[in-house]
């Protein structure tokens, strides 16, 4: 008997949920099942969009006792054209077994879904989200994505099945502050992963372009002090390696998103989303919050051959910080986050994250 774990908002969450499990189940049950929406940034994915079975090929069709069924991605699972995706790569690279969450039947067809994985797996769900934006309460200033988490905890609500909801590294997204998340997440105590854990999803971290995700793990392994990202600084402290574990109910009762859609029960995704925008002013299914700044893309290539340059271009650009994410000194360099492997041979670097002090 196993557990399923769900990565809460897509894009780089598989890769702190991988994290995550090993902390909780370790190693011992075999790779573990994880849940995720396969929903990117414009960069990774030109659509944007929330990208169901129809949009990939090699998906393994899982089927359930007691009726309904699922995706499973492999390594051979490929996205279809002009649609981008980083989960098969995560398929590959990831010691675990990666399950595709595709609410475009609505909510009650996605708590169905996660009923059928979770019973696969024989065992609770493990809802995880790296950042915490999951315990929104709808009118942060810096809040840009939290239909996905919302949509999660609504359709786990309606399974019935017994689950937890952990947030990882509270603050590390950029979308609520930590000692705000700290406050909601009240007397948790924080497991915190081995060293180990980090190093299971050390190939995934090596190109994946995902922050928070890099940001934990950093933290993890002892990083502290103000990180460069692409949407500001984030600053790494104590109580960053955390995994902070809290009831499936309190964690709905902190987000009225997740608690409408249970209450109202949409019967389409777009209805869904419209009760996000409804509440927090943030569509779920747009593609960009409309108060993101539009950039014109990297245009890519091959990282500068004069290392000491390079490291005294992303110092200038990193403005006093202490460390950068890749994919922020990517863009720095005019790179896209396909160049991170490239960009990290270049450097000399086997971290999550670049060390500039």
């Amino acid at each position: 008997m196993s557990d399923l774990y769900v990565a809460a908002g897509g894009g780089g969450d598989p890769v702190g949920t991988l994290i995550a499990a090993r902390a909780i189940g370790g190693d011992r049950a075999g790779p573990p099942l994880i849940a995720t929406y396969a929903w990117e940034r414009r960069e990774v994915d030109p659509t944007a969009a929330l990208l169901g079975a129809g949009d990939f090929e090699g998906l393994v069709s899982e089927a359930a006792a007691g009726g309904g069924g699922f995706g499973a991605f492999t390594p051979a699972t490929r996205v279809r054209p002009p649609a981008g995706s980083t989960v098969p790569g995560l398929a590959r690279d990831l010691p675990a077994r990666l399950l595709l969450l595709d609410p475009a039947a609505g909510l009650a067809a996605l708590a169905r879904q996660i009923a059928s994985m979770a019973a696969a797996a024989g065992g609770r769900i493990h809802v995880v989200d790296v950042g915490g934006d999951v315990l929104t309460h709808g009118d942060e200033p810096a809040l840009c994505s939290p239909f996905g988490d919302a949509l999660t905890l609504a359709a786990c609500r309606l399974t019935g099945v017994p689950t937890t909801v952990h947030v990882a590294g509270p603050g590390l997204d950029g979308e609520i502050e930590e000692r705000t998340l700290l406050e909601r997440l009240g007397t948790s105590r924080p497991l915190v992963p081995d060293r180990d854990a980090v190093a299971a999803a050390a190939r995934a971290l090596a190109w994946h372009p995902s922050e928070a995700s890099a940001l934990w793990a950093a933290a993890v392994l002892g990083a502290r002090g103000t990180v460069r990202t692409v949407r500001g600084a984030i600053r790494l402290t104590d109580a960053s390696p955390g995994l902070y574990p809290l009831p499936l109910e309190e964690a709905v009762g902190h987000n009225p998103v997740a608690r409408t859609l249970v209450e109202e029960r949409p019967a389409t995704l777009r209805a869904a989303a419209d009760v996000s925008q409804r509440l927090t002013g943030i569509h779920g299914l747009a593609s960009e919050h409309p108060g993101t700044p539009r950039r014109n893309p990297p245009a890519g290539g091959t990282p500068p051959p004069d290392r000491d340059r390079t490291v005294k271009s992303l110092r200038e650009a990193a403005g006093g910080a202490d460390h950068l994410t890749l994919r922020y000194a990517a863009r720095a360099l005019g790179l896209t986050w396909r160049d991170i492997p490239a960009l990290r041979t270049a450097l000399g670097s086997h971290t999550p994250l670049l060390r500039l002090t």
